[in-house]
């Protein structure tokens, strides 16, 4: 098929080519009269624009911000950084600056803090790791006054509209990981639930959804298996958290098997491969290589992957689609819940798209 340039469109429509392009870009100064004339010539010749080469040519500097929390070397936030970084890299040709902006978990004036530089920087479009609901909304009111889209990633707050959502389905992954537990615990008495809180609350809404779910499903199909909660203050060190550890299994004996709901299992594994706890496994979320050595090593039976990376490249993609390209995105996209174990891990591509 023949490529239909804007000078045929001018040319049919009886105008300059300043004025065809300056209506296919949504540009001022163009009379009704050629407005109508360009708009029958477009239609006529089925005139599709390549979004990609106008938006190019279009040469502006584009300001991406991830808004995520403050986090350890090694954390399942960084896979999202990375993946965000990626997908920049992959949009090279563009000038996309992305920046980050950190807050404190569990902490809400570290949050709106935190929201009040993102919208003073006057960003294109964001990228945002929910807080509580409150200050959340704080943020995305603001967003929504000066036109700004927003990404939500990893809980999904609808009522917030946001442009779109990457991450898990929270409740069923947390109703899946109980079914996967029981797979192994289905004749205990006892199972331990481990928390890592701060100030006695759970550092992340994802965390508290997907034990929405965790306890759904046990009241659901094992009612009679009590719950122990295992609680780890967020920063601990190792010597409080391996006296915690050693307090809690001694006083516990009857417990065999243990599920956290977020990344660290890897506490608890490295704790019963030093201690040489054997009856007792752990499984939880994330393919950090301290999960992935400890589910090698057995102290860790499943991991639960989510997918971070690209959780990370998609939501600055997401931006760059929507905003660059003016394409519409899916209002949602639900990451894959995955089983890994000791067989499968090696084989497990975590920046796969």
């Amino acid at each position: 098929m023949e490529k239909i340039r804007i000078k045929d469109v001018a040319l049919r429509a009886g105008v300059s080519v300043g004025t065809v392009d300056r209506v296919i870009h949504n540009r001022p100064n163009v009379s009704e009269s050629s407005l109508r004339k360009v708009k029958m010539a477009l239609k006529e010749m089925n005139y599709r624009p390549n979004a990609y080469a106008s938006a190019l040519a279009y040469n502006k500097i584009y300001k991406f911000i991830i808004l995520l929390p403050k986090h350890e070397s090694e954390a399942y936030w960084n896979e999202i950084e990375e993946g965000a970084e990626n997908a920049v890299e992959a949009r090279r040709d563009f000038k996309i600056d992305l920046e980050k902006v950190f807050y404190e978990n569990i902490n809400e004036d570290s949050f709106i803090s935190a929201a009040e530089e993102c919208l003073g920087k006057n960003p294109d479009g964001i990228v945002v790791v929910p807080s509580e609901l409150s200050s959340t909304r704080y943020l995305t009111d603001k967003l929504h006054e000066k036109s700004i889209p927003f990404v939500m990633l990893d809980s999904y707050m609808p009522d917030l509209r946001p442009l779109t959502f990457y991450g898990q389905d929270s409740f069923a992954s947390g109703y899946f990981a109980g079914r996967m537990l029981m797979l192994l615990a289905t004749n205990e008495k006892s199972v331990a639930l481990m928390r890592r809180t701060k100030d006695g609350k759970l550092t992340s809404m994802q965390q508290v959804n997907r034990e929405v779910g965790f306890r759904h499903y046990m009241r659901d199909h094992f009612p009679e298996v009590r719950i122990v909660d295992l609680e780890i203050p967020f920063g601990a060190s190792t010597k409080e958290t391996d006296t915690i550890l050693t307090n809690f299994f001694n006083n516990n004996r009857g417990i065999h098997h243990c599920i956290t709901l977020a990344s660290k299992a890897h506490i608890v594994g490295e704790f019963l491969l030093r201690t040489n706890r054997r009856e007792i496994q752990i499984m939880g979320y994330d393919v950090l290589e301290k999960n992935a050595e400890c589910l090698r090593r057995g102290s860790i039976s499943f991991i639960i992957s989510q997918h971070a990376f690209q959780q990370g490249y998609c939501s600055v993609d997401a931006l760059f689609q929507a905003i660059v390209l003016k394409k519409e995105v899916a209002p949602v996209n639900y990451m894959p819940i995955e089983l890994l174990s000791k067989e499968n891990i090696d084989y497990y591509r975590r920046n796969q798209l």
